[in-house]
């Protein structure tokens, strides 16, 4: 079922968790396989969190037999170690890691793009990073999650007592920032079983300008806790300090959630 909400958004209820990383998978297949029938690139910004459509996906690519080679993903964040350094591939919140154990891994090799067209932001190289995008005519379709306190990728609400306007923080482009507390926080209790001090305290994140800047958004919900945070996004006036909540100014935006999240939204 899908609903046009007040706010400019629609939302989508589908019965449970899986179904909503089906539809999210369903989704970036429908818009690969338009762009390889028009000749032209698909520039698609990615999230770790949540990963369950990657494997989904590459089942479908494989069976379809899908060339991927005109698609480039541009992975929305990383992790760092310092404000300088990524965090090591092969250490257990690597982003880059989840990337190839849940998708590019489980491609056919004949069908899945050169690892040219698999693109982190790095440290030092974020101008480089957000002109690779514009070069390719912007992200066909940017996908995400929805943090604790209403970050997109990993861009945070500014600091209690520092004013940004909505429209300043909607031309954010790619940079290095602390991760809040609560954001470690929650990602703790995801994805290492409570443990906050292993958690690291920086990330290089997509700015809100190629995000709002793409065609097409979706946002997928699959935490429960995410229907809080979610009341705000869609019911509260565009504001820097809920960043996902300038989503209302796209005009082609959907969320996908289970029921259970969904409901009363």
């Amino acid at each position: 079922m899908e609903t046009r909400l007040p706010c400019g958004i629609t939302l989508k209820l589908v019965e449970g968790e899986q179904d909503v990383y089906i539809d999210m998978a369903l989704t970036m297949l429908e818009r690969i396989i338009a762009c390889g029938q028009e000749g032209r690139p698909c520039a698609m910004i990615v999230p770790v969190g949540p990963t369950g459509q990657y494997p989904i996906l590459a089942e479908l690519v494989n069976r379809l037999r899908v060339d991927l080679h005109h698609v480039t993903f541009f992975n929305m964040d990383e992790y760092l170690t310092n404000p300088q350094t990524v965090i090591p591939p092969d250490h257990p919140m690597s982003f880059h890691h989840r990337m190839e154990t849940e998708f590019y891994s489980r491609v056919d090799p004949q069908l899945v793009m050169p690892p040219s067209q698999r693109l982190f932001p790095v440290p030092g190289r974020e101008r480089e990073y957000d002109d690779a995008l514009a070069a390719l005519g912007g992200a066909e379709l940017c996908l995400g999650g929805l943090g604790i306190n209403g970050h997109i990728a990993f861009n945070e609400p500014p600091e209690p007592g520092e004013s940004v306007s909505p429209e300043a923080f909607a031309q954010l482009g790619t940079r290095v920032l602390p991760i809040s507390r609560e954001t470690r926080t929650v990602n703790a209790i995801g994805y290492q079983r409570g443990d906050i001090r292993g958690m690291p305290e920086y990330c290089i994140t997509i700015g809100m300008k190629p995000i709002l800047a793409a065609r097409r958004i979706y946002i997928a919900l699959n935490r429960e806790w995410q229907h809080g945070i979610a009341r705000h996004v869609l019911r509260d006036e565009p504001t820097a300090a809920i960043p996902a909540s300038l989503l209302q100014t796209h005009g082609d935006v959907r969320f996908c959630a289970p029921r259970s999240i969904g409901e009363e939204l």
